[in-house]
């Protein structure tokens, strides 16, 4: 295995401290509390937000789904392995695309 292929990741985890996305659906304490996303516009305070550790903890069980938020070329530069690529401004155009059940990390560093 080599290093330089794990700094991509660690940036991007890193960042996600300093995302202003966050949660879709939040699964806490085994009960899911959902996020009204019916509107056209989403605002990034209303979203929850989640730890790095916690994503951290999402992304080794597999637990959520890696939004990258960024451009189509930033994410084809970079991006944590197996996350979607939807754009914000594409995103509530997209919702439909998502599962409603599933666990939904946006990130944009």
């Amino acid at each position: 295995m080599v290093r330089r292929n794990l700094l991509p990741l660690g940036v991007v985890l890193l960042g996600l401290i300093l995302v202003f996305g966050a949660i879709l659906l939040l699964n806490q304490n085994g009960s899911q509390d959902q996020v009204n996303v019916t509107s056209t516009e989403i605002s990034a305070q209303d979203l929850p937000r989640v730890s790095l550790a916690d994503a951290k903890a999402a992304f080794d069980s597999g637990d959520a789904v890696f939004i990258d938020v960024r451009t189509s070329g930033a994410y084809q530069e970079h991006h944590i392995p197996g996350a979607l690529s939807i754009p914000l401004g594409e995103l509530s155009s997209r919702l439909n695309e998502l599962d409603p059940e599933a666990w939904y990390i946006l990130y944009c560093t």
